[in-house]
């Protein structure tokens, strides 16, 4: 029997990634920052549920622009090092989009904002890749990694 719950496609598999991913990293980031920072739950939390919109706005565009790119590949198999490249664009974007937001919020330098925002980054490199893995294997590939006709 699979462990498969059913495969998505097109937007819902996008709503029902973006969803799990960010309810999971609203969770962590509030917790780290309470814990990193003086700040309390609605501080952290609304740093969280910020840092949450720029990711799921990136999300979508990267995840657009990585499943177009994955179409034209002649071998469109989801192997361990495409999912580090996955993991590893994705973060690297969403760095540049949230360490101005971090230290503005946290009121830092941009310095200490990039040294906070690298130990999540560090978490979240694993995270997304083993969240990637998990997701595919209970909701089935995306079309855009099926094997070519």
């Amino acid at each position: 029997m699979s462990a498969r719950i059913g495969t998505l496609q097109g937007v819902r598999r996008k709503v029902v990634h973006a969803t799990l991913y960010e309810a999971i990293a609203v969770a962590v980031v509030t917790v780290a920052v309470m814990l990193f920072t003086d700040k309390g739950l609605a501080h952290a939390g609304s740093l969280a549920l910020a840092t949450s919109v720029a990711a799921v706005s990136w999300n979508m565009v990267f995840n657009a622009l990585f499943e177009a790119w994955e179409r034209r590949q002649a071998d469109r198999t989801r192997t361990v090092r495409r999912r580090v490249a996955h993991a590893i664009g994705f973060e690297g974007g969403l760095v540049l989009l949230t360490v101005p937001l971090i230290a503005w919020w946290l009121d830092m330098s941009w310095w200490a904002a990039l040294v906070a925002d690298i130990g999540l980054v560090v978490f979240f490199l694993f995270y997304t890749f083993c969240f990637n893995w998990v997701f595919d294997h209970v909701f089935g590939l995306p079309a855009s990694a099926a094997p070519s006709p």
